[in-house]
């Protein structure tokens, strides 16, 4: 009898404790990638970087499912993988990366957010009706991007900030379009074999990029300082936290696994503060919650429209 309920209660942790370690993984390690990625690209170029972390990502994987002989795609579905390595990884990864080199990781993390405010947009343009919540958290959020930005108003005076800036918001359209375009074509194929597919062909493409405009620097010159940084976001961010990320996605319902997105920034914000001494003003702090408060009106309305 001690078996049976022990067996019961061990099957019941692994059932919901594990998915929700899975979740405060996410929340904090995806937090720190951000930090990561500023300090790698204060010591090298961003593509680079990025194109670096996916190649060596994308053979971790694609080398795990070789040796366990896993099928390989067939037909349409590398026109879906090939799509998503250049909306998730080339775009969306290389230039989120790209723009934390001009604006501060915090900054980066609360624009990278709100992408679910994009694929509203895209709704809207394609003419499909938009659930009224949706349009009050639109507002919402955008209301807190311009207290955010209040703070920032000289900046824009800077080339460089409007580049950054610039970046990071083509990053979150991308990753947009990418989620959307996951929803309606990838699904049928192992999610892990073809993460590592999309990281190993982006990765082909953004350092062909780097090399094409002589933009990248020699292996050997590339500082400790960012080896480690990729080592980070390689291991941390690249493959133990997609895989934990992809793990809750399938064990835990949207409402919970969809926290990570307002965590995300805190962590970056708080750790950017502490680690470079980023601003962490009173209009960033409130203007950060108004914009989250938006994002969660506008998911839960997402959420909604699906039951």
């Amino acid at each position: 009898m001690k078996t049976k309920i022990k067996k019961a209660f061990s099957s019941r942790i692994n059932a919901v404790g594990l998915p929700i370690l899975a979740l405060c993984w996410v929340c904090f390690f995806w937090g720190t990638t951000w930090i990561a990625s500023k300090e790698g690209v204060r010591h090298m170029p961003a593509l680079q970087l990025a194109g670096i972390r996916q190649f060596i990502g994308g053979i971790l994987y694609v080398a795990f499912f070789l040796y366990k002989k896993a099928p390989w795609p067939k037909g349409k579905q590398w026109k879906a993988i090939f799509i998503l390595s250049i909306l998730n990884f080339a775009l969306s990864n290389g230039l989120s990366t790209w723009g934390v080199k001009y604006i501060s990781s915090g900054l980066g993390a609360i624009i990278g957010a709100i992408f679910p405010l994009w694929i509203v947009f895209i709704t809207l343009f394609r003419g499909e009706r938009i659930a009224r919540l949706s349009i009050l958290g639109l507002v919402v959020s955008f209301a807190g991007v311009c207290v955010i930005f209040y703070d920032h108003l000289a900046d824009f005076l800077k080339p460089d900030f409007r580049f950054g800036i610039f970046l990071s918001l083509i990053a979150t359209v991308s990753w947009a379009f990418g989620s959307l375009y996951t929803k309606k074509k990838a699904a049928s194929f192992n999610p892990y074999f073809s993460l590592g597919l999309q990281m190993l062909i982006s990765s082909f493409i953004t350092l062909a990029i780097t090399g094409a405009t002589g933009t990248g620097v020699n292996i050997g010159s590339i500082p400790a300082n960012s080896w480690w940084a990729i080592a980070y976001l390689v291991i941390i961010g690249s493959v133990l936290t997609f895989i934990a990320y992809i793990y809750m996605l399938q064990r835990l319902p949207p409402e919970i696994n969809s926290i990570y997105a307002y965590v995300n920034p805190i962590v970056a914000v708080l750790l950017g503060a502490l680690i470079f001494g980023e601003q962490l003003t009173m209009a960033i702090a409130i203007g950060g919650g108004i914009t989250l408060l938006g994002l969660y009106l506008v998911n839960y309305s997402m959420r909604k429209a699906k039951i």
